[in-house]
């Protein structure tokens, strides 16, 4: 069967599947991508020669790496970040839940919450949190009262500074999280007369984790480098405890290479725990996706046309 161009004039037939498979494969040419390989080499050499000849004294880099009051500070750079963001869930769940709450008082507050947290800056709350003795000398209840310099030492501070401040953007992950799960899966929950509870922690929840964890651990990792900003409320995670080593000894990028090492250590654990964490969330979508893939393919080879 021969076909026509717009002119009317015959044209040679389309070649057919047994006549192309006879052609040989020509492999298509990235030259842009070599080109830009290349140059990213050379990009990275050159950085790599500058800090090499440069005036970085790297044995103490080396000496410090594991010095004493840099492992203190590490430590507590872990604690507070793990302690953040535990609060931060915490709250993030209440708060999304009171944001789709049917009830608008409760909705409005819970739209306040996220507006006010996320509105102020965190080094701005955390001075707050710390200078908080200045507007309530004394908090308590009753006839427990103490002093609120005593209370708000600069861990907890700094608990709060970051706590609340990541719980508005948790929120906000969970309220979409939730959002995702189809309403078919709900209404068989009501059918099967399960209690609005019992539909939230067993049927909406586990679902929604799918989509709640990957941003929730792109703000675990944001919520240990932002907890640098400690370090003007005096608490002592490792960005402090090097700017005291090199206030005495005059070091000042060996101390902060050192700082950023483990700062990229730390990270890279946890990037790779929330990708097995990922991966056990995202395990029965996966599993879906790749029959459906497997199927796919085989209706593709059964009808090849």
């Amino acid at each position: 069967m021969t076909s026509t161009d717009r002119g009317g004039t015959a044209t040679e037939p389309a070649p057919g599947p047994g006549q192309l498979a006879g052609l040989p494969r020509v492999p298509l040419r990235h030259y842009g991508r070599w080109v830009s390989a290349a140059l990213v080499l050379v990009v990275l050499a050159l950085l790599a020669r500058a800090f090499a000849q440069g005036s970085i004294e790297w044995a103490v880099v080396g000496r410090y790496l594991t010095a004493g009051a840099i492992l203190h500070g590490l430590g507590n750079t872990v604690v507070i970040t793990l302690c953040s963001m535990a609060l931060a869930i915490v709250l993030g769940v209440v708060v999304a839940v009171m944001r789709m709450s049917a009830n608008p008082v409760t909705r409005t507050v819970a739209l306040g919450y996220i507006w006010l947290f996320r509105g102020v800056p965190v080094l701005l709350q955390l001075l707050i949190w710390y200078n908080l003795a200045l507007v309530f000398p004394t908090i308590g209840f009753g006839s427990f009262q103490a002093r609120t310099i005593d209370v708000m030492t600069p861990f907890m501070a700094a608990l709060l500074g970051l706590g609340i401040n990541m719980s508005a953007y948790t929120a906000e992950l969970v309220r979409a999280g939730i959002l995702s799960v189809d309403r078919g899966q709900i209404e068989a929950a009501q059918a099967l007369s399960l209690t609005p509870g019992q539909i939230r922690h067993r049927v909406v929840l586990p679902q929604a984790m799918r989509v709640i964890v990957p941003p929730l651990g792109n703000e675990f990792i944001s919520t240990l480098k932002m907890s640098s900003l400690a370090a003007v409320i005096t608490y002592g995670e490792i960005l402090e405890s090097a700017e005291f080593i090199y206030y005495a000894n005059n070091r000042v990028i060996e101390l902060l290479i050192v700082a950023a090492i483990w700062y990229l250590v730390v990270v890279s654990v946890l990037s790779v725990i929330q990708h097995f964490v990922e991966r056990r969330f995202g395990r029965g979508f996966q599993h879906t996706t790749r029959r459906a893939a497997r199927a796919l393919a085989r209706r593709e080879k059964e009808n090849p046309a």
